[in-house]
Order: structure tokens, then sequence, then C-alpha cells
């Protein structure tokens, strides 16, 4: 299947709120409409993982962010043109699931560096959740050979892109308040 039928095929289910698992870049990464609450649910009963631990979603731009954030502190600017993968929380989203946000009010975001992501995000004009593809509490895959079967099966769709490199670190995760303080979560 050539890369623009893939593209079509997975942007289709997407709109169709249906779950993917597909190659971001960092890990395999299981994925839907970050703007549905029913979407949402339906990867936390996947990974097994309580709502209370807040999800990540990947948008294609800064245009894209702010239609999701009102107020955008300076200092995060440049951690989204960082040449590192590196998610970013920031307070108070808007238009989003409710259940993709924390308790304290913020969601975690980022701007793949991936060509796949980057096109799907573009076509699908919505953030996309990307967790990674392994249930709670079991070791992140770093290929898609060590994806468990339960996660195999319990998707609505493959991204059938062959991919073979091994991807060992997720991203760099930093905070970034209203007031601008910086807090790096995971480096």
């Amino acid at each position: 299947m050539e890369k623009t039928s893939i593209l079509t095929q997975t942007v289709q289910y997407l709109m169709e709120q249906k779950s993917i698992l597909f190659p971001t870049d960092t890990v395999w990464g299981i994925g839907g409409d970050a703007t549905s609450i029913e979407v949402v649910k339906k990867v936390y009963q996947l990974k097994e993982r309580e709502e209370s631990k807040a999800l990540l979603c990947l948008v294609y731009n800064m245009e894209m962010i702010q239609n999701y954030f009102d107020d955008i502190p300076s200092e995060a600017l440049p951690f989204f043109e960082a040449t590192s993968p590196t998610t970013v929380i920031l307070d108070n989203p808007k238009g989003i699931a409710t259940n993709m946000i924390a308790a304290d009010n913020s969601l975690a975001i980022r701007i793949p560096n991936d060509s796949f992501c980057q096109d799907l995000l573009r076509t699908f004009q919505r953030p996309i959740i990307a967790t990674s593809a392994n249930t709670s509490g079991k070791p992140t895959p770093t290929s898609f050979t060590e994806i468990e079967k339960a996660i195999l099966e319990g998707v609505d769709y493959v991204v059938p892109l062959e991919n073979k490199q091994q991807k060992t670190k997720p991203s760099r995760i930093v905070k970034v308040n209203t007031s601008g303080e910086i807090t790096l979560i995971r480096d």
C-alpha cells in the first residue's frame, strides 16, 4: 500500500472515531481523536490505565496549538522548536476532550518531527492522542515486534508502515506554567 493510501485510510479511521496504532517520532503509539471523549475512553481502556494519568497529544504546528490554548507562555516556544522530541505541558487547554486534561487543568502536547505524523495531523486537522503502545506497567516497546498482542488486537487499525528503526527513548517532557516557570518532568 502506498503512503498516500495509508494516510487516507488512517484519516478515515480517525474521522470514524476509531483507535489507531501508528509510528510516531519517538515510539509506536496508540492514537485517536483527542477531541473525542469516547475515543479517549477507549484508549484508556486499551492501555488499562487510570484516567487520572493524563495522555499526551500531537499537534501539527504552533497555529494548531493556538486553537487549544488562549495563553501560551513565551518560555514554552523554544521547546516546540527543539530538534529532539519534546512534549510540553501547558495550562488551561480548551476544545479538547475533558478526559485528556490532567487534574491540574493542563495538557501535554508535542509537535512531532516525523513526516507521516505531520501529514496525518495536517490532513486530520485535530490533535491526535499519542500514548506508548503498551498496557500500563509494561515496558514501552522499542520496535513494532515488541508490541503486545492485546494492543495489536485491541486497536481498530494498525497503520501498515514499515518501521524497522528501533526507538528506545520517549520524548523529553517539560511543564511551562502560565507565569513561564519551567519544570523538567522527564529528560
